[in-house]
C-alpha cells in the first residue's frame, strides 16, 4: 500500500485510520446506516495515494450519489446499478483527498423527511433512538453523528440535507441550486435538487462545499455563480420569521430562543418579517405540478415493482403515484406562483444578510411516523421546503436545548451567498459551543481558496501583504482554457489583468490559496480597479474565488496571453516592464 515518495509513517496512520472507521462501522451494529460498503483494502489504498485538502478525510456518500463501483439503489433494490463513474461531485472530493468509504441510506428515492421510508431500515438516531434520524439523507446524517466517519454527502430538494442534521445534533449544509453539479445523482425535483454535506462543525462542511463546487459544462442545471465570496459583515443583519416560535415545540423553542440571543450578541439588526411568501413558496413543493417531477423521474420503477416485497415503501408509492395528474396549464399556474412568491420573498429580506429559522418545527418519534407517515412528514418541512425553490443557500447548526433533545437553526442566504451563510453558521456555532468534542478532529475556520495571477504571486512585490492576511499556500495551477492575461498601464505595482473570453482563450497560470473569510474581505478592499475579486475556472473544472480584470481596461493594454503566466512575461520583458504596446519585446 505504500506510495512513491510517501513517508511511511503517514501511510500507516492513514490505514490505521481507514481500519478504524470501518472497526467503528461493525461496532455501531446498526445495518440501516450503510446499504453498501467499499472494501477496506481499497479505501487503505485510497487514503495512502490521497493529497489535497481533503487527504484521508473519511467520507460516506447517499445512496442516490454515484460512486465507481458501488451500487446505486436509491433505497429501491430492483432500481439498483452499479456505474462505471462517480458523480461529479465524489470525483471532486476524491481528488481533493477524500477516502470514500460506503453508500448510506435514505429515504426511497429522496423522498421524505422522516429517515423510515426505506427497505433497508431506519439508522437509528444517536441522540435517542425513539426519535427519527430525519431523512431524507437518514445514513449520512447518522454516520456523521456517530462518528464513523467525518463527513458525509447528502442530498437535498426539501430540506433532506438540513432535516437529518435537526434530527442528529450536526452541521447540514446545502449550498445554492447549482454551485454543485447534480450529475450522477439519482433525480427527484431536477433544478431544486442539491448535492449538501454533513459534517460535525461548520468548518469541515465548508471544506467538502469547497472541494467539490464549481460549474460542470456536462451537467444542465450547473449555474456559474451569482454572489460573492466576500467575508459576512462584522455585525450582519439578520431577519427572523415573525410567529416561527410558535409552530415548535418547547425544546426547539427554546433552542431557538438561545440563538437568537447568540445572534444579538454579533449581529447588527435583528428584526421579524411575514412569513407568508416563505410558507406558501414551500408548500408548492408538494403541489401536483411539482410533484409530477418525482413521477417523471422515478415512477415507472414504482409502479412496476408495487406489489414486489420489499421493493417499494408504500408510502413513496402513494404520494408519487396516487395523487392528481398535474395538467400542462396546473405546472403553468404553479411556476407563475413560484415567481410571484420568489419577488415578495426577496422584498421581505430587503437589505438584510440572512433570514434564521428552526431548522424543525419538532422532531417526532417513530411511532408518530408510523402512525400519521404523510402529516408528521409536511410538518417537518415548514422552514425547509421553501429554500430550493427560491433559489437559496442554507447552513444548519445544532443549538443546546433542555433535556438533551435535538434542535437547531438554520441561517438562509440569497443565491451564491453560500461562504456568507457559512461564515455567519460558523460565528453562530462557535458562539453555541456546539462544535462538538467527539468524533474525527474538525479542521479550522472556514476558508476559501483565492487563485492569484500577478502581484500576489510568491516572489512577487505583493506577495507579503496576502501571507500577511492570513493566506496558505495550496498549489500552483493554471486557468481552464477560456481566459486571456494582458499587462496593464499605468499599475503600480505592474500588475496583469485577467479576462474571461467567449472564445480565443488560453490557460494561465495560476496559484491557488487558502484564506478565511475575514481575510479575504480585507484583501477585498485593497484591490484597486480594473481589477476585481470574481469567479475563476481551474483547468480541473473546479471554480475558485479569484483576481479579474474589467474587460475595458484591455483598451491599450498589451496582450500577453501567449506568455502562458505573469512570470514567464516578466522574466521576458524589458526592465521596468513595458506599459504600452510599443514598447514590448517581440
Amino acid at each position: 500500500m505504500s506510495v512513491p515518495g510517501a513517508a511511511p509513517e503517514r501511510d500507516e496512520a492513514r490505514v490505521r485510520a481507514v481500519e478504524e472507521t470501518y472497526a467503528r462501522i461493525a461496532a455501531a451494529d446498526d445495518p440501516a446506516i450503510f446499504v453498501s460498503l467499499a472494501p477496506v483494502g481499497h479505501a487503505c489504498d485510497r487514503a495512502v495515494a490521497a493529497t489535497g485538502p481533503l487527504a484521508g478525510w473519511t467520507l460516506a456518500v447517499k445512496d442516490n450519489v454515484d460512486v465507481a463501483g458501488l451500487p446505486t439503489t436509491a433505497a429501491c433494490p430492483p432500481f439498483a446499478y452499479t456505474p462505471a463513474g462517480s458523480a461529479c461531485a465524489v470525483e471532486r472530493l476524491e481528488r481533493a483527498g477524500a477516502v470514500v468509504v460506503g453508500k448510506a441510506n435514505l429515504d426511497q428515492f429522496a423522498t421524505g423527511l422522516v429517515g423510515t421510508r426505506s427497505p433497508y431500515g431506519a439508522p437509528r438516531n444517536p441522540a435517542d433512538p425513539a426519535l427519527v434520524p430525519g431523512g431524507s439523507s437518514s445514513g449520512s446524517a447518522v454516520a456523521v453523528a456517530r462518528g464513523l466517519v467525518r463527513v458525509a454527502l447528502g442530498t437535498d430538494t426539501a430540506g433532506s440535507g438540513r432535516v437529518p442534521a435537526a434530527c442528529t445534533g450536526i452541521v447540514g449544509l446545502k449550498p445554492t441550486p447549482g454551485a454543485v453539479s447534480v450529475r450522477g445523482v439519482v433525480p427527484a425535483v431536477p433544478g431544486a435538487d442539491c448535492v449538501s454535506v454533513f459534517a460535525r462543525t461548520v468548518a469541515d462542511a465548508w471544506a467538502v462545499l469547497d472541494a467539490c463546487r464549481g460549474p460542470d459544462p456536462l451537467d444542465p442545471w450547473s449555474r456559474a455563480p451569482r454572489g460573492s465570496d466576500a467575508a459576512a459583515p462584522a455585525r450582519p443583519d439578520v431577519v427572523l420569521l415573525a410567529g416561527a416560535e410558535s409552530a415548535c415545540e418547547p425544546s426547539v423553542r427554546s433552542g431557538y430562543e438561545l440563538a437568537c440571543t447568540a445572534l444579538a450578541g454579533f449581529a447588527g439588526s435583528l428584526t421579524e418579517v411575514a412569513p407568508d411568501a416563505f410558507d406558501e413558496a414551500g408548500a408548492l413543493l408538494y403541489d401536483p405540478a411539482f410533484v409530477a417531477a418525482r413521477r417523471v423521474a422515478f415512477g415507472e420503477v414504482l409502479a412496476a415493482h408495487r406489489s414486489t416485497p420489499g421493493a417499494v415503501d408504500p408510502v413513496v408509492a402513494r404520494v408519487v403515484l396516487d395523487g392528481p395528474v398535474a395538467r400542462a396549464t396546473d405546472v403553468h399556474r404553479a411556476r407563475v406562483a413560484l415567481a410571484e412568491c420568489r419577488r415578495r420573498a426577496r422584498e421581505a429580506l430587503g437589505h438584510a444578510d440572512a433570514l434564521v429559522v428552526p431548522t424543525v418545527p419538532r422532531v417526532p418519534t417513530l411511532a408518530e411516523v408510523a402512525a400519521d407517515p404523510v402529516g408528521v412528514n409536511a410538518g417537518l418541512g415548514r422552514f425547509t421546503q421553501f429554500v430550493n425553490l427560491l433559489g437559496m443557500c442554507a447552513a444548519t447548526v445544532p443549538v443546546p436545548a433542555p433535556g438533551g433533545r435535538p434542535a437547531s437553526v438554520t441561517v438562509v442566504g440569497r443565491a451564491g451567498d453560500d461562504a456568507l451563510v457559512a461564515t455567519l453558521a460558523f460565528r453562530l456555532q462557535r458562539a453555541l459551543g456546539t462544535a462538538g468534542a467527539e468524533g474525527p478532529p474538525a479542521a479550522g475556520p472556514p476558508e476559501v481558496r483565492l487563485a492569484v495571477v500577478g502581484a500576489h504571486l510568491r516572489g512577487q512585490p505583493l506577495h507579503a501583504d496576502l501571507l500577511a492576511l492570513g493566506a496558505r499556500f495550496e498549489t500552483r495551477t493554471r486557468t481552464a482554457a477560456c481566459y486571456r492575461l494582458y499587462a496593464l498601464a499605468g499599475t503600480r505595482p505592474p500588475r496583469p489583468g485577467l479576462v474571461r473570453v467567449a472564445r480565443d482563450g488560453a490557460p494561465v497560470e495560476v496559484e491557488v490559496y487558502r484564506i478565511d473569510p475575514a481575510g479575504l474581505g480585507t484583501l477585498v478592499g485593497t484591490v484597486p480597479a480594473p481589477l476585481c475579486i470574481g469567479k475563476v475556472e481551474l483547468a480541473d473544472g473546479a471554480t475558485v474565488t479569484g483576481f479579474l480584470c474589467e474587460a475595458h481596461a484591455t483598451a491599450g493594454a498589451i496582450d500577453i496571453t501567449s506568455y502562458g503566466g505573469w512570470r514567464a512575461y516578466l522574466a521576458d520583458a524589458p526592465a521596468g516592464v513595458p506599459q504600452s504596446v510599443g514598447a514590448v519585446r517581440r
